[in-house]
């Protein structure tokens, strides 16, 4: 029984490793992206949460990527300020509610995401290829587990800003 248990230590152990270093990579993937378009990596990042919120049909407003990037509103402002006179992101208003203002990338800024990182998607989607459905659909529930375990995590420690 102690085997199993030691076992299973291991395995988290080495689970948890895998993702530390993964999100290292995504780190650096952010930083590489950030040195290709001539951005700081925050403001580099910060473009990727937009495109990214843009394309799943629910852009940002400044507070929800104030957020999102660990940022105060005003540094926020600052940084959008800067993306937008580099013509990288555009500010739109609703027409349900002129108030709320939606953070859209320009196409130039879409463009520009997609050539650095469409080589990658294309790569994952081969390895994503050599392994079974059934196997695919547990790693997404576990993805998603380990967002929600973070996310509770993170919500109930103080507010440090």
């Amino acid at each position: 029984m102690a085997d199993a248990a030691q076992d299973a230590r291991a395995q988290r152990d080495r689970i948890l490793e895998g993702l530390r270093e993964h999100g290292m990579l995504f780190s650096e993937l952010g930083r590489q992206f950030g040195v290709a378009a001539g951005l700081h990596h925050t403001d580099a990042n910060a473009l990727v949460e937009i495109l990214g919120a843009y394309d799943s049909g629910a852009p940002l407003t400044q507070a929800e990527l104030s957020q999102r990037i660990g940022l105060t509103a005003g540094a926020t402002s600052s940084l959008l300020n800067r993306l937008e006179a580099a013509g990288r992101i555009e500010r739109v208003r609703t027409s349900a509610d002129r108030r709320v203002v939606t953070l859209h990338p320009t196409p130039g800024a879409d463009a520009m995401i997609d050539r650095f990182f469409d080589p990658l998607v294309d790569r994952m989607g081969a390895m994503m290829a050599g392994y079974p459905p059934e196997l695919l659909k547990e790693f997404e529930r576990f993805l998603g587990d380990v967002s929600a375990t973070m996310t509770s995590y993170l919500d109930e420690q103080p507010a440090r800003q």
